[in-house]
């Protein structure tokens, strides 16, 4: 019994700097696939979609489908927009019908960076779809409530104002 008791109580094993990068590595590698994996998941579900969009250098896929005419979104503004929020399978996870619209303040990292990145490109009155891999949406766990994890989301939005 004392022998379980005090192998219990071992302090964990500190990595050694090798160990260290090579774990990063492997952890780097497997990212790496998941991306690669995810890229081919949504381009699947463009084309299938038959929609025309650009990616970003991060990986967020967006489309303005109508154009506004009102103020360029900027870091530092409070951005008011109608969204629906749905898995690439369709199902509808949120919605401003039901929970009403989303106000955030671009670039205090309040909502998932890639609808920031997202609402950056648009103007007042754009409407757009951001398609958003699990890093710049909800992650590793997603949500814990409506979005699973790992999941890769699509965004609609409506950009129906900014103010200071």
């Amino acid at each position: 019994m004392s022998i379980f008791l005090f192998s219990c109580r071992q302090e964990p094993r500190t990595l050694t700097e090798e160990e260290y990068r090579e774990k990063r590595k492997s952890l780097i590698e497997v990212n790496k696939l998941l991306v690669k994996k995810d890229s081919a998941k949504i381009a699947d579900y463009i084309k299938r979609e038959n929609w025309d969009m650009v990616e970003t250098k991060t990986g967020l896929w967006y489309m303005i489908y109508e154009k506004g005419k009102g103020e360029k979104s900027k870091e530092g503004l409070f951005a008011t927009i109608h969204y629906n929020v749905r898995l690439l399978d369709g199902t509808l996870c949120y919605s401003s019908d039901s929970l009403g619209p989303k106000r955030f303040k671009i670039g205090r990292g309040s909502v998932e960076s890639g609808l920031e990145e997202g609402i950056l490109l648009l103007v007042v009155g754009d409407k757009a779809k951001f398609i958003m891999p699990p890093h710049l949406a909800h992650g590793l766990v997603g949500d814990d409530n409506r979005i699973p994890a790992r999941s890769i989301i699509v965004y609609d939005v409506e950009l129906l104002s900014l103010n200071n």
